[in-house]
C-alpha cells in the first residue's frame, strides 16, 4: 500500500471546503447533482481508505494471519502503515459505519412517516388544503407525494403568488428532492466532514425549485415575492412543517436576491474539474487496494517458503514450486514510503 490510500481523504477535505462555496454560484440543478454525486463518491472513498488502513492492522494479528496463511513478519516488513494509524482508522471506520446505520434507520422512518401522512391527508389529488389558520406549505414525498397548504398560508398570498408557491412545491416532488436529501444525510453520517455539503445542498434544492417556478410562471419577481411573504408568514410555524420540503426553507434573503437577478449561467468547466478530482480519488483507492492485494500475496509467498524451510524441504524455483510465483512488483521489505 502506498500514499495513494490517503488521496481520498485529501479529496474529501477539498470537496468539503470548496464545494459549498462554489455550488451557490452555479445553476442550481446541475449544482445539486454535482453535490450529490461528489458526496457519494467521496464518502465511499473515505470508507474504502479507512477499511484498507484498518485491514493492515488486523492482518498483523497472529490469529488472523494464521487463518489467511500469510507471514506476519513479511507483512510488517512490507507494510507502510504504522499500527497507530491503523488503530485510529479502525476506530474511525467503526464510528462511520455506526453513524451510517443510525442515519439510514432514521431516513427509512422519515420516509415511512411521509407516506403515512400522505395517506391520511384528505382527498386524493396532488394538492391537499388543510383547514388550519397557521401558515403551512410543504411537499410530502411519497408515491407520488402530496403538496400540503393551509388556509392560513393561502390567505397570506395573492393569486399569482399562490401559483408560484404551488409550482415551487411541485418542483420538489417532480425532482424527487427528498432522495438528494437522503444521500446528503447518509454521506454526512458516514463522513462528518461532508456536513457542509449537505447544508449547501438543502439551499441548492430550494433554489432549484425557485428557478423551475420562475420558468413556469415566466416572472421571477412574483416568485421572489411569494418566497418572501411565505417565509415571513411561516416564521412561527410548527417545526414539523419546517422539516419537510418547503418554500420557506434555506436562506430566504439569498434566494430572493437570486430571483431578482438574472438566471445563473451554466458553467461546465468547474463541474468537469470536480469530476476529474473524483476520478483521481477513485483511481487512487483502486491503486491502494491493488497494492494491498500484492502485499498479502507477498506475505503468503513468504509464509509458504518459510514453511518449506522449517520442514527441511528444499525450496524449488518459484515457477516450479508449491508456493507459486511471487508477486511481480514485490521487491522486498521497505519498498513503500510511510
Amino acid at each position: 500500500m502506498t500514499v495513494s490510500v490517503y488521496v481520498p481523504f485529501l479529496v474529501t477535505v477539498v470537496l468539503a471546503v470548496l464545494a459549498p462555496r462554489l455550488a451557490r454560484r452555479f445553476a442550481p440543478r446541475p449544482a445539486a447533482w454535482a453535490l450529490a454525486g461528489g458526496a457519494l463518491v467521496t464518502a465511499l472513498g473515505w470508507l474504502g481508505s479507512l477499511a484498507l488502513l484498518a485491514f493492515t492492522g488486523l492482518a498483523q494479528i497472529p490469529e488472523v494471519a494464521e487463518e489467511g496463511r500469510w507471514s506476519v513478519t513479511a507483512l510488517r516488513a512490507d507494510d507502510p502503515v504504522y499500527l497507530t494509524v491503523s488503530a485510529v482508522a479502525t476506530v474511525a471506520l467503526l464510528a462511520s459505519l455506526t453513524g451510517l446505520t443510525v442515519a439510514a434507520v432514521r431516513q427509512v422512518r422519515h420516509l415511512l412517516w411521509a407516506r403515512r401522512e400522505c395517506a391520511r391527508l384528505p382527498g386524493d389529488l396532488e394538492l391537499a388544503v388543510l383547514d388550519d389558520a397557521s401558515p403551512h406549505a410543504f411537499a410530502l414525498p411519497g408515491a407520488p407525494g402530496r403538496i400540503v397548504v393551509s388556509h392560513g398560508m393561502l390567505r397570506c398570498l395573492g393569486d399569482a403568488e399562490r401559483e408560484a408557491l404551488l409550482a415551487h412545491e411541485r418542483a420538489h416532488l417532480r425532482g424527487r428532492h427528498h432522495l438528494f436529501q437522503t444521500a446528503w444525510r447518509l454521506t454526512a453520517a458516514a463522513c462528518p466532514l461532508l456536513r457542509p455539503v449537505g447544508e449547501t445542498g438543502g439551499f441548492v434544492l430550494e433554489r432549484w425549485a425557485d428557478e423551475e417556478a420562475a420558468v413556469r410562471l415566466g416572472d421571477r419577481t412574483v416568485v421572489a415575492r411569494a418566497v418572501g411573504r411565505a417565509a415571513l408568514a411561516s416564521a412561527k410555524a410548527p417545526a414539523r412543517a419546517r422539516a419537510t420540503l418547503a418554500a420557506t426553507g434555506g436562506a430566504v434573503p439569498q434566494r430572493v436576491r437570486a430571483l431578482l437577478a438574472p438566471p445563473p449561467p451554466r458553467r461546465a468547466l468547474p463541474l468537469v474539474a470536480g469530476a476529474a478530482l473524483l476520478a483521481v480519488s477513485c483511481a487512487s483507492l483502486a491503486e491502494a487496494a491493488s497494492d494491498s492485494e500484492h502485499m498479502i500475496e507477498g506475505a503468503q509467498f513468504a509464509a509458504c517458503v518459510t514453511s518449506l524451510k522449517e520442514t527441511g524441504m528444499p525450496v524449488p524455483p518459484p515457477e516450479h514450486g508449491p508456493c507459486g510465483h511471487p508477486p511481480r512488483d514485490h521487491d522486498g521489505p521497505g519498498r513503500h514510503p510511510r
